[in-house]
């Protein structure tokens, strides 16, 4: 049966809601207007490779009409540029309509409250000399200080930001809203001297967040929550879930004259139930900091959110290469105040060539300061260059699960601050805590608890599937297979991780043979 527009009109007047309308905007229309004009269910379709020039922002509406807006770029050809659930690149930038600001402040805002948004196949160019940010998804600042004032119900999706190549740009999307989705987007050229930079950052937003499937890259932090301090009172970002993006740093940053601050590829200072999985993190070098990747380090960044907290994280089935140093775990804040790091579990990753001569830093793959609790690291695979150890500890945590690692041991193993390797750390620092079926290669028996492996560097490589590229399948045979408390492989399996292929094989590869005393 069909139906005519009149009949559909009336159909929907009898819901409630409005017809669905599409509207198109042509190179020199007024975008701001199809904008304020649109109703829920609208899209608005711009000119592909049309660009418009200006500060717009997605209006708040009345009513309960849950039908989101869309903006997006008009189909060529019939078809969208690029097909739902795939990655844009920046390749397909010519067919993309584009907005950009003509200053410093961003080409796209959300009012207070705006919600049931969807923005997808949209180019965001960088402002001017770089500065602010590209997309602003409510507002970090003291002018948001409710939860009705903060922007929800908002989709990216398949979307190009990307800052100016030589000018950089401070940050591509500040993520200050709740219920959001950024997904099969790319986010390029985030980068500033003499400041942090973020692909996405958020501070003052409730969640829940989404992020998948997308590029991200950025000098200072990659992505980050929490640093800054939340003007909505006891606010920490909540569920967050991670997944089957990239985060990246170009080589070229780090052989440039020109130094980006570079610092991490993902930090939390204030969030809690994160899942954070089958993402690859790549390339980061010591340079404002010592160069680890990955950080869950809580901060009460300006003395005003003595509630910020790390809490209930999970960073499983990822892949780490190519960095100075691992992982870095904050208890509590050292400048201001703040709640404990706890429930942490880090499982089923790779982390490939930690090597601090090619990269910097101590090498190590964790560093756990200020006294977390409850923290599981269970069947990873740690594959380590030149390197200090596998953990640096400076004070006692409660309750430290440690078990079914592969990894090499190093200079140092696993040691406290004032103590010996292995069991004299672990007395002191580890109190109660389970270490067994691990891999230490080129460790000795006698540092350490019963029920661990210690085999030379040269044996580790040889138990894989292949070594030289990042095959980190166990070999049929291998005594590792079957050999973990649970009955399962030593070491991240790898069947459930997203196979990447390397894209810089100028990195030689060591086997763990040498220490460092940085």
């Amino acid at each position: 049966m069909k139906f005519t527009a009149g009949a559909i009109a009336i159909l929907c007047a009898a819901v409630g809601q409005a017809p669905k309308a599409s509207v198109t905007v042509r190179a020199g229309g007024d975008l701001q207007r199809a904008l304020n004009a649109a109703v829920p269910g609208d899209t608005i379709l711009l000119e592909a490779g049309a660009t418009f020039v200006g500060n717009f922002y997605l209006p708040r509406r009345a009513g309960n009409d849950s039908r989101p807006i869309t903006l997006r770029t008009a189909p060529v050809n019939g078809a969208d540029v690029v097909p739902d659930g795939q990655r844009i690149t920046p390749a397909d930038s010519q067919n993309l309509a584009k907005l950009r600001s003509p200053d410093n402040m961003p080409a796209l805002t959300a009012e207070p409250g705006a919600r049931l948004w969807t923005v997808a196949l949209v180019e965001f160019m960088a402002n001017r000399d770089g500065a602010g940010d590209i997309i602003t998804l409510g507002d970090g600042s003291d002018a948001q200080r409710s939860l009705p004032d903060v922007p929800s119900d908002i989709v990216l999706d398949r979307v190009y930001v990307h800052g100016d190549t030589k000018a950089g740009q401070k940050r591509g999307i500040a993520l200050n809203s709740s219920r959001t989705t950024v997904r099969n987007s790319y986010i390029s050229d985030i980068k500033a001297i003499g400041q942090d930079s973020q692909a996405i950052a958020g501070w003052n937003g409730p969640g829940d967040y989404t992020i998948e499937n997308n590029y991200l890259e950025a000098a200072g932090e990659n992505m980050m929550f929490g640093g800054s301090d939340p003007t909505i009172p006891n606010l920490t970002p909540t569920h967050i879930v991670i997944r089957g993006n990239t985060l990246s740093k170009p080589i070229e940053w780090r052989q440039t004259d020109q130094r980006w601050q570079v610092k991490n590829l993902f930090e939390l200072k204030n969030a809690r139930d994160v899942v954070v999985e089958r993402n690859v993190f790549e390339r980061n070098w010591q340079a404002a900091q010592p160069g680890y990747a990955i950080l869950f380090t809580v901060r009460n960044q300006d003395g005003r959110c003595s509630w910020c907290q790390v809490e209930n994280v999970t960073f499983a089935f990822n892949t780490v290469r190519d960095v100075a140093a691992g992982v870095n775990i904050l208890g509590t804040d050292n400048n201001h105040p703040s709640r404990q790091t706890n429930h942490i579990v880090i499982a089923n990753n790779v982390f490939d060539r930690i090597d601090n001569k090619q990269w910097g830093g101590n090498g190590y793959f964790l560093q756990i300061t200020g006294t977390p609790r409850d923290l599981v690291i269970d069947h990873n695979t740690v594959v380590q260059g030149s390197s200090s150890g596998v953990a640096t500890i400076d004070g006692p945590v409660d309750s430290f699960v440690f078990t079914n690692n592969i990894t090499y041991h190093g200079a140092y193993g696993i040691i406290g601050t004032s103590h010996g390797i292995g069991t004299d750390t672990i007395r002191a620092f580890l109190p109660g805590s389970v270490i067994t079926a691990n891999v230490l290669a080129g460790g000795k028996a006698s540092a350490y608890p019963p029920g661990n492996f210690f085999p030379s560097p040269d044996q580790l490589a040889s138990q894989f599937v292949d070594f030289a590229a990042s095959d980190f399948r166990l070999k049929p045979g291998s005594q590792w297979i079957g050999a973990a408390t649970d009955g399962r492989n030593l070491g991240a399996d790898t069947s459930r991780m997203p196979r990447v292929p390397r894209n810089d094989e100028k990195t030689p590869r060591t086997r763990g043979r040498e220490g460092s005393l940085n």
